[in-house]
C-alpha cells in the first residue's frame, strides 16, 4: 500500500528532487495527490443547495477533512487502482499547520459542516493543490471546481500566477477534470523544478510515471 505518512515526510525532511520546496507555513506533504473525485461535477461553489459557502478550516475539523479525503478516494478501487483506494489520509500534523496557515479551505453545509476541502501549498511560486477531495454524498453540485475557483482568488489576492497540481493522466476525475477546470498538462521542458521533485517522489512511492503529470491554470 502506497503510504502518505512516508510522502509527507519526503518534502518535509528531504525528498528526492533538484530542491526543497517553499511552503507557507514551513512544511509541506509531498504526497502523491488523489485529487478530486468521479462526481466533482461542474458550475460554481453553490449550485447544489445543501451547500452554503467555503471557508477556513477549524482546528477541530481536521478529523472530518480526513474523513472526506478517505470517502472520496473510494471509486478508486471500482477502476483497479485499490493502493490508491486504500491510501490513509493526509496525516493529521500536515492538515494542521495548513490550518494554521490559513490553506486548509472547507465547503460546508446548510449547517456549517465542511463537505469538501481543498489543501494549498507554495511550490516554486505557484498555488499548488496538495489535495481536493468532495464527501461523494454531495457530487455533481461543482463543489470542487468552486473550491479551485476560490485557491485561485486566494492566489490572485497574493500576486502568485497560476495554481499547479500532479495528478493521474488517465483517471477521468483527476486530468481530465482539471482539463475541464482550466487546468493544462505541463510538457517536460515546463515542469519546474519543485514539481519535478514531487514526480519523483511519487514515482520513487511506486506510482507509474506515465500516469503521472503535473498540470498549471493560469489565475487571471
Amino acid at each position: 500500500m502506497l503510504d502518505r505518512h512516508r510522502l509527507a515526510e519526503v518534502a518535509v525532511s528531504g525528498r528526492p528532487g533538484p530542491r526543497q520546496l517553499a511552503d507557507l507555513a514551513g512544511g509541506t506533504s509531498g504526497r502523491p495527490v488523489r485529487a478530486g473525485n468521479p462526481l466533482a461535477g461542474h458550475g460554481s461553489l453553490c449550485q447544489g443547495r445543501a451547500v452554503e459557502r467555503s471557508r477556513v478550516a477549524r482546528a477541530d475539523e481536521v478529523t472530518e477533512v480526513q474523513r472526506i479525503e478517505v470517502a472520496s478516494g473510494a471509486p478508486f478501487r471500482e477502476i483497479g487502482m485499490a493502493d490508491v483506494a486504500d491510501m490513509p489520509p493526509l496525516p493529521r500534523e500536515v492538515l494542521a499547520a495548513a490550518q494554521r496557515a490559513g490553506r486548509l479551505r472547507v465547503a460546508v453545509d446548510a449547517a456549517d459542516r465542511p463537505v469538501a476541502f481543498a489543501v494549498v501549498e507554495l511550490v516554486d511560486g505557484c498555488a499548488h493543490v496538495q489535495q481536493l477531495s468532495v464527501d461523494p454524498a454531495y457530487a455533481r453540485r461543482g463543489i470542487g471546481r468552486g473550491l479551485l475557483d476560490e485557491v485561485a482568488g486566494w492566489a490572485a489576492g497574493r500576486g502568485l500566477p497560476a495554481l499547479t497540481l500532479t495528478t493521474f493522466r488517465s483517471v477521468p476525475w483527476n486530468g481530465p477534470y482539471y482539463a475541464r477546470c482550466g487546468f493544462r498538462e505541463l510538457t517536460a521542458a515546463e515542469v519546474t523544478p519543485g514539481l519535478a521533485g514531487l514526480l519523483a517522489a511519487e514515482v520513487a512511492l511506486g506510482l507509474d510515471p506515465a500516469d503521472r503529470v503535473a498540470m498549471r491554470r493560469p489565475v487571471a
